[in-house]
């Protein structure tokens, strides 16, 4: 299934883009701000594409997308929104690494499309990550698998998206608003911090030997949860 990441400071925009992306068949992610945006862009969870807004507060998107263009994730398409219409906002952002350009108002339906032809380009396909592997558990970001102990895990998108978060924070105490913000992008402000804690416990039931004393998801108390180093 592909994510894709909305970076878009006007909720209801965002909301609406969202509600249309997920009746497509996607996974999607909110930000409302830049810099958590770009965040989640280099984050755990892969963006397939980002959908960018130009105007954001505490980081602007021509300055996210010369980001992500400048990291190990330069493959990730870019679809930028912006109000504007002038002709030199568009060439900026084309030139600064923009896979497309919408401007607003634009149609739902326009956008989906825009959307599915650039998923459809081979530099979408392209996803220089590695598999990441610890205690005989291997999730490959590329193919979206996972397997413990070489037998392979029917992993909900979520439980993937948390196990992959704790396998490349490996060794470090994450809080349960950290994984929140992580796995659940602008969403996890709104839930519940046991929301962690549930898919944590059903994580444990597929991947440690005794769910009971887990020796790979380990509890830190006062803080959170950090995979075994």
């Amino acid at each position: 299934m592909a994510h894709i990441l909305i970076i878009e400071d006007e909720r209801p925009i965002a909301q609406s883009i969202a509600y249309t992306l997920k009746r497509e068949g996607f996974d999607v992610t909110i930000a409302t701000d830049g810099a958590e945006g770009l965040r989640l862009a280099q984050g755990p969870l892969i963006p397939s594409l980002i959908i960018l807004d130009l105007m954001l507060p505490s980081m602007g998107g021509l300055e996210i997308c010369r980001a992500v263009r400048q990291q190990q994730r330069a493959w990730i398409p870019i679809i930028m929104l912006t109000a504007k219409a002038e002709e030199i906002d568009r060439v900026i952002g084309l030139e600064i690494g923009a896979d497309d350009y919408l401007t607003k108002p634009f149609s739902m339906r326009e956008l989906v499309a825009r959307v599915k032809a650039t998923l459809r380009r081979p530099a979408a396909e392209a996803q220089p990550e590695p598999v990441l592997a610890y205690h005989g558990v291997e999730v490959d970001l590329t193919r979206h698998s996972a397997s413990v102990d070489g037998a392979p895990l029917e992993l909900s998108p979520k439980e993937f998206d948390l196990l992959a978060l704790l396998l490349r924070q490996h060794g470090r105490a994450m809080s349960r608003e950290e994984i929140l913000r992580q796995v659940w992008g602008e969403e996890g402000l709104y839930r519940d911090p046991h929301t962690v804690d549930v898919h944590v416990r059903w994580l444990r039931e597929k991947i440690e030997r005794n769910p009971a004393a887990p020796a790979r998801i380990l509890t830190i108390r006062g803080v959170g949860y950090k995979f075994a180093e």
